[in-house]
């Protein structure tokens, strides 16, 4: 019947980026993605509706909780 989604790993330049979500402080909207090291500027990867969102975010780049850094 109804199939789970395969999660497909991806990878990233752990020198280079760190894993981020981007929060609206007016609208509570949450992005997220990855905010280059040497120039601060962010990359957006998806839009996190709902916690289901996040962990698939976490599990499609093998992020730990503790490694997301919060942008306001």
């Amino acid at each position: 019947m109804f199939r789970k989604k395969k999660t497909i790993k991806e990878e990233f330049d752990r020198t280079e980026k760190r894993p981020a979500i981007r929060c609206s402080i007016c609208t509570g909207e949450q992005v997220a993605g990855f905010q280059k090291l040497s120039t601060g500027k962010f990359e957006e990867v998806m839009v996190l509706r709902n916690e289901e969102d996040k962990k698939e975010y976490l599990e499609r780049y093998g992020i730990k909780e503790t490694e997301i850094v919060k942008i306001w």
